[in-house]
């Protein structure tokens, strides 16, 4: 074979293998030094005449004489083993950094990608739907049915009559200004995301939340941030939350801020805080994801609190978009 027993294939390449049967400096140094005390140690016991009927005297001497080799053997083993973890050390941190770095640029390159399919929101719904364990079916069904409400005929455009009788369209007024505001039903349901490929209602809840701006923007920042911790395992239907009481959440929309709001950081699963911690300080995409999340779920729930009751702040603290707040948070240091 090409190969030898030296080298291995990683998924970076090759690199040389520590070859552990071989003699280093550290080895030969303290060869010459076990030898220099034996011939020092046995010429001085020897010339100087020891009787060897002398049980004790003659353990004094096998002491003198093997014990400094036996810690001198000792010695050059533990600095051997130092040497070879901070040799495979150094080596692992070089593939951990290349990893990183080649992770990195792929994400900014398909990021960079003016026609990625990321960019819309049917294939937002799809990442975020694949991390949740759900069948690309569901997205199928979101992305190709698109059933309006009953009851509701064609919008046709809006005319104001001119000096000439000739209608001319209305200008000026954006198309969201004309649609009614999303209920809280609605957006709590949204936030949740479409349990199962059958849940049309929460399929219909999503896209009536896709049509209010606000509400759209939080939705796809949830997409981002849900999708990016799904890469490293962390769904938010594995986590439960110690859930805060509804004045609390009141408070955090007053501006709130630090220990007042401390319940509301309810994640306590160390693996994931852990994972996203580390994730934060190494990877400036999934910092600007989270920390753009983050505001977009202040102000947002700002907006939701004056008109929900108690009920509906519990239900809104209960979906994954809050627990993904929650995770982040605590992670941020929004409840320090």
């Amino acid at each position: 074979m090409a190969e030898s027993n030296d080298v291995r294939t990683t998924p970076l390449g090759l690199y040389d293998r520590h070859d552990s049967g071989s003699v280093t400096g550290i080895e030969m140094a303290a060869l010459a030094l076990s030898i220099f005390w034996l011939l020092l140690a046995g010429g001085y016991f020897l010339f100087a005449g020891a009787d060897g009927s002398d049980g004790i005297r003659f353990l004094l001497t096998l002491m003198t004489l093997f014990l400094p080799v036996a810690m001198i053997w000792v010695a050059a083993t533990a600095a051997r083993a130092s040497r070879v973890m901070r040799e495979e050390s150094a080596r692992l941190q070089t593939a951990i950094d290349a990893i990183r770095h080649a992770y990195v640029a792929q994400a900014q390159a398909q990021a960079g990608k003016p026609d990625a399919p990321s960019q819309t929101i049917a294939k937002k719904l799809d990442d975020i739907a694949a991390a949740q364990k759900k069948t690309e079916t569901a997205l199928a069904m979101f992305t190709s049915t698109r059933v309006p409400h009953p009851n509701t005929a064609p919008q046709q455009p809006t005319s104001v009559a001119t000096g000439n009788d000739q209608p001319a369209l209305a200008l000026g007024t954006p198309a969201d200004a004309l649609s009614p505001p999303i209920s809280n039903a609605d957006l709590i349901r949204a936030l949740n995301f479409p349990e199962t490929a059958d849940d049309q209602a929460g399929f219909a809840a999503l896209r009536r939340a896709l049509k209010d701006r606000p509400s759209a923007q939080l939705v796809q920042a949830a997409q981002d941030v849900l999708t990016l911790l799904s890469q490293d395992g962390i769904y938010m239907d594995d986590l439960r939350p110690d859930m805060a009481r509804p004045e609390v959440w009141r408070s955090f929309a007053a501006g709130e801020r630090g220990r007042a709001i401390a319940p509301l950081g309810g994640i306590r699963d160390r693996s994931s805080l852990a994972l996203t911690a580390g994730r934060m300080k190494q990877d400036p995409i999934f910092r600007d994801a989270a920390h753009h999340f983050l505001r977009l779920y202040d102000k947002n729930f700002a907006r939701f609190e004056p008109g929900a009751s108690d009920a509906d702040i519990s239900d809104y603290a209960n979906t994954r978009t809050s627990r993904a707040f929650m995770l982040l948070g605590r992670v941020a240091g929004t409840f320090d």
